[in-house]
């Protein structure tokens, strides 16, 4: 797997795609809506086509470039520096659109609407990702390595993934959506799409070629190069039963028991998933690490300027 440099999603300079005359208006109402919006329930400026795959008869694969309005004076509502005009706050955003002429009663809260004109006239568009078919065929293109436009399904071949496990979409996720299939594994889709390697499946994977087996390693993926190469999704498998340190120091200070085992069995596992960070991700001195604090600063004040 190629790891590229991160950069910046951008619209393309070619006029807006037909698909858009019927999707505009529709995307421009439900997105602020929803809960992985960055700009929640600000009004879209700006909506435009970066890419768009028919992943599968009645399932369109969109990444759309949306601005949206801002609050005050500056960006996020932070005032911009005095001579500067401060750009409308914008992102990237993947979209699966299931289009079917009538929606069954179990669709009905993945509704979008029906476009009034354009190619997509008089049929009902709704996020694919709440339909199990939708998201059963998913699976399988990610099951079976390939390509579709721009997309790239991709494995790690010494995974066995099966057929037939059953969809369901998790609903407790602020930026992302996730699936889980048969309780056996799990595909995050990522919703706000950044350029580069998303963490989410360059970590694990480094850990795992580390020979760390504390963290789930990824089993399949899919990325576009199209407009920039990006991470679109990953699938790792589901740990049902997981809980975090903080819900087991919790739960043992409601029940009187002694958590001294437990935090030793956590501290020792930190200490083994920093050690193979340390190995896959050498700082490369202070100078490295102080490009990497500048520029994990530089993020966080882009992050504050669009809250």
């Amino acid at each position: 797997m190629t790891m590229t440099k991160t950069a910046s999603l951008q619209p393309s300079g070619a006029g807006v795609a037909d698909p858009m005359a019927s999707l505009g208006s529709l995307l421009r109402e439900w997105l602020p809506g929803q809960r992985w919006f960055a700009g929640k329930d600000r009004p879209v400026t700006d909506l435009r086509l970066l890419s768009m795959t028919e992943l599968f008869p009645g399932c369109l694969h969109l990444l759309v470039h949306a601005e949206h309005a801002g609050v005050g004076a500056g960006s996020g509502g932070v005032p911009a520096p005095a001579g500067i005009t401060a750009p409308p706050p914008a992102d990237c955003y993947q979209l699966l659109l299931g289009v079917r002429r009538e929606l069954s009663p179990r669709l009905h809260r993945a509704f979008i609407g029906r476009p009034a004109q354009g190619p997509l006239a008089g049929l009902a568009v709704y996020d694919a990702l709440c339909d199990p078919r939708s998201a059963q065929l998913l699976l399988d293109r990610l099951r079976h390595p390939g390509s579709a436009g721009p997309l790239r399904f991709e494995a790690d071949p010494s995974a066995l993934v099966p057929g037939g496990l059953a969809p369901r979409l998790l609903d407790a996720e602020q930026s992302n959506s996730s699936i889980v299939y048969g309780d056996e594994f799990i595909l995050k889709v990522f919703r706000r799409v950044q350029a580069g390697v998303n963490p989410d499946l360059e970590v694990p994977w480094a850990l795992a070629r580390q020979g760390c087996g504390r963290v789930p390693a990824p089993v399949a993926w899919l990325r576009t190069n199209q407009p920039e190469e990006a991470t679109l999704g990953v699938l790792q498998p589901f740990l049902p039963d997981a809980a975090d340190g903080w819900t087991l120091a919790l739960r043992a200070l409601a029940t009187g028991d002694d958590f001294t085992a437990q935090a030793h069995q956590l501290g020792q596992a930190t200490a083994e998933v920093h050690l193979a960070l340390a190995d896959a991700f050498p700082t490369g001195g202070h100078r490295e690490v102080a490009r990497t604090a500048m520029a994990m600063t530089e993020r966080l004040d882009a992050a504050a300027h669009s809250v």
